[in-house]
């Protein structure tokens, strides 16, 4: 203080440890940041040795810990929620007999130690430690004290016992905390998960909130972490912290930074919640999605930095707008109902018209011995949904980039697809009184090759909407009104059903020729759709860019997504069914082998 020792136990501690610091440093792994923190290591040494004031050192010695942990990543928080039962148990067994019982630093073994142990109910000490620390410390003990490693116990336990420690210093509190944690949201924003609160000071939360603030919401944080399990709208709490980090990252130069900050806000915040969005305000949905694709495009570009800056503060209006949206209380059995309905069976239509259309066909073309094919394609596709669900349920956390990659690939794959088909299609339409030459030749076409190409044809269309579909119903489920859901999906069953009902009665009636050409305009149609979907997907996913077209109206069901890249993707499509189209109907008006058409005549 002023340049005078005021401790001379503390200051030897001081220099004890950040000489510690500099040889933990040169024993690292070599990398390209550890030259910078070695000399960062060496001002706060030089900074100690000069009696600098504590918040200089302070200042240094954080700074020096942010550097490291960037350029050497370590597990930042707890895998689940600490026990805090098992807390106690531990401290009293490994920690007791020093730190004492109720923590002040009189156990027993305490006598003669020097430097003594820590007071942990010294509270001036503990506003300066995060938990963290304290996890850090617990695994590898200090060095020049008596303090152990307990490497030797789980990552779990030690988490637990960091929490039961570093909240004995704010036991007074907790009520209050309690109180303040449930009335605002601006303090639940603050510190949004266990991330978070291990890695804060309170004295860093005390210069965001004020001192008596951040001292009841660490002891109820501290006390009760149950509280940051992961709520209903918590994507929404990782989006925003994603975004401002991408906003920063931006401002300060790091663009690369700034882009995959940006893309986790969608894919690791934003995603998860969409289901529920989209099932009670399908319009914000999309206008969220639109506007983050639309940041990230800047972004990629280079854009202004205000320009920047002032997309994200739309961004985070829209995420105001969407936590309204998601509030609990805005949960009803109607609209559990209704979002299992429609989702159901907008994505049901989708692979309905495609399987309708190749059953359809193979009736037409009287080659029932190839239905099996498509038949247990489609169903295939349903027990690999069913597999999917159970894996995303109880085995593996599908990520918002699996399921956009998986969407926007299985889109793009089903319209290649579908070109070929459609055009193929087209061709027999326009052959006329040839139609006995394409059944002559149908028992060759529709060789054993193409039958189990129909398999795969049915079960990539389907199981991209079952895919879709599981993920969505998953994220209602846990929303409640389950039997709202179960019937809403009910319903979109029977209607299904009645749907394919009246396609395959309607498709009988048709004459041939109009059935290949009604057929191939619906497949070119579908093929359209799929590509813009697509193209979407892999955006989403981050694997294409994104220039935005504000002008242009976002419409899920034509597949027309206002981005360049997707209109463009539509539009080659379009040109490739167009110029297949009309090549396929220059072949069937050349004319057919003199042989068919003989017997054609004699017929």
């Amino acid at each position: 203080s002023g340049g005078r020792v005021v401790s001379a136990a503390e200051y030897a501690e001081m220099r004890e440890f950040s000489a510690s610091v500099r040889a933990r440093l040169e024993a690292l792994p070599p990398r390209p940041a550890r030259a910078a923190l070695l000399a960062d290591a060496a001002r706060l040494t030089a900074a100690i040795d000069a009696k600098a004031e504590p918040p200089a050192v302070a200042r240094l010695a954080h700074g020096l810990a942010d550097a490291l942990l960037v350029a050497y990543p370590t597990p930042l928080a707890p895998g689940a929620l600490p026990d805090l039962a098992r807390g106690r148990a531990l401290y009293a067994e490994h920690c007791a007999s020093c730190h004492g019982a109720t923590g002040r630093g009189d156990g027993p073994g305490a006598k003669g130690l020097d430097p003594p142990p820590i007071a942990f109910t010294d509270r001036a000490r503990a506003r300066e430690r995060s938990l963290f620390g304290l996890y850090q410390v617990i695994g590898q003990g200090l060095d020049g004290t008596a303090m152990p490693s307990f490497a030797h116990l789980s990552s779990q336990d030690r988490w637990a016992l960091a929490f039961h420690v570093g909240g004995i210093a704010f036991g007074a509190e907790t009520s209050a905390g309690a109180a303040l944690w449930r009335d605002s949201p601006e303090l639940r924003r603050r510190v949004p998960d266990l991330q978070t609160l291990v890695q804060t000071t309170p004295t860093a939360l005390a210069a965001a909130v004020g001192a008596p603030q951040a001292d009841a919401l660490t002891a109820y944080l501290r006390h009760d972490p149950q509280a940051l399990a992961p709520a209903r709208t918590g994507g929404l709490e990782l989006a925003r912290r994603q975004l401002s980090a991408s906003l920063a990252a931006y401002a300060a130069g790091d663009r690369r930074q700034a882009g995959e900050l940006a893309l986790s806000a969608y894919l690791d915040g934003f995603e998860p919640v969409e289901p529920v969005l989209r099932a009670r305000d399908a319009t914000l949905m999309g206008e969220i999605e639109t506007a983050m694709g639309a940041l990230r495009g800047e972004i990629s570009r280079g854009a202004p930095v205000a320009t920047v800056q002032a997309r994200g503060t739309a961004v985070e209006g829209l995420f105001d707008r969407a936590e309204q949206a998601l509030a609990p209380e805005r949960a009803s059995a109607a609209s559990s109902f209704l979002g299992a309905f429609t989702i159901l069976l907008r994505e049901g239509v989708e692979a309905l018209l495609i399987v309708i259309a190749m059953i359809a066909f193979l009736r037409k073309a009287e080659r029932t011995d190839v239905l099996p094919y498509v038949h247990a394609g489609w169903a295939a596709a349903l027990a690999a949904g069913g597999v999917t669900w159970a894996a995303a349920t109880y085995l593996i956390s599908i990520s918002g980039a699996s399921r956009e990659l998986t969407e926007g690939l299985g889109s793009l794959v089903s319209a290649v697809v579908l070109i070929s088909v459609g055009v193929w299609m087209h061709g027999k339409a326009q052959a006329g009184a040839w139609q006995a030459y394409i059944r002559d030749r149908l028992s060759v076409a529709l060789s054993k090759r193409s039958a189990w190409f129909l398999f795969l044809l049915a079960f990539v269309v389907v199981y991209r909407e079952v895919f879709e579909t599981i993920l969505f119903y998953a994220a209602l489920w846990s929303q409640g009104a389950h039997l709202a859901l179960l019937a809403g999906a009910g319903a979109a069953v029977v209607a299904l059903a009645a749907i394919a009902w009246a396609l395959l009665r309607y498709s009988r009636s048709l004459p041939i020729g109009q059935f290949f050409n009604y057929s191939s305009l619906l497949i070119a149609a579908l093929a359209v759709v799929l590509a813009g979907k697509g193209v979407a997907g892999l955006q989403e996913a981050g694997w294409l860019g994104v220039h935005p077209l504000p002008t242009l109206p976002r419409i899920d069901v034509l597949g027309v997504y206002p981005t360049w890249e997707g209109l463009v993707a539509q539009g080659l499509t379009l040109a490739v069914v167009v110029v297949g189209f009309w090549a396929a109907a220059r072949r069937a008006g050349a004319g057919l082998p003199p042989k068919s058409a003989s017997a054609i005549k004699h017929r």
